[in-house]
Parts: C-alpha cells; structure tokens; sequence
C-alpha cells in the first residue's frame, strides 16, 4: 500500500498546534468524509483518521506535525495529489496561525 509521510516543524506551542490540529481534521471530515478521533496527551495528541482507503494519524507536538497515512490500492494512484492537498491544507492552516512558511512541509521517506 503506498504510504504519505509528512513531517512540519513549527514554533506554536502544543495549545495553538491542538487548534491548527483540529481544524485540518474538520476540513478532512468534511471535504473527504473522514472519521476523525482525538487522543489527547500530555505532551503530544494524536489525530486518528479513516476512511474507504484510507487509514492514518497526525501526531501533534508543541514543535511538530508528523502525518502517515496509507493509502488503498484504488487511492494509491492518487498518492501524489493527495499528499500535495494534504500539505496545502496544513501549510494554509498554519499561516492562519501566523505560522508562515518559514518551516516548509516535508515528505518524509518510508
């Protein structure tokens, strides 16, 4: 199953990444149709996602972003426009933060 690996580092602290976290799980819920589960921690929460073909976490830390998900065999053509979506969105909800770009998105390898 071909996999996404995203890692974005930030300065936002874990209480305003929490709010970066939960709104990119709004947008996944509704322009995707995902199901999205909070687990909440001390240091770091993780954002549980699934769909058909689709199954995967964000791990949200005070200083990162780390983001798997793998895909199904009929999604795993659209591996590429996914991920490009999927950073989109984290990069535009951080610049909503007053995150900037300054720490650009980065494919990590599998």
């Amino acid at each position: 199953m071909p996999d996404i690996r995203i890692h974005r580092e930030h300065q936002l602290g874990l209480p305003r990444a929490r709010k970066v976290a939960l709104a990119w799980a709004d947008y996944v819920e509704d322009r995707f149709g995902m199901e999205c589960s909070v687990l909440k921690g001390k240091t770091s929460d993780t954002i549980e996602f699934t769909r058909s073909g689709v199954k995967g976490r964000l791990i949200v830390a005070g200083d990162h972003f780390d983001l798997d998900a793998h895909l199904g065999l009929l999604l795993g053509a659209f591996a590429r426009t996914i991920e490009s979506e999927v950073m989109k969105n984290l990069e535009d909800r951080l610049a909503e933060e007053g995150e900037g770009k300054a720490a650009p998105v980065k494919r990590r390898k599998g």
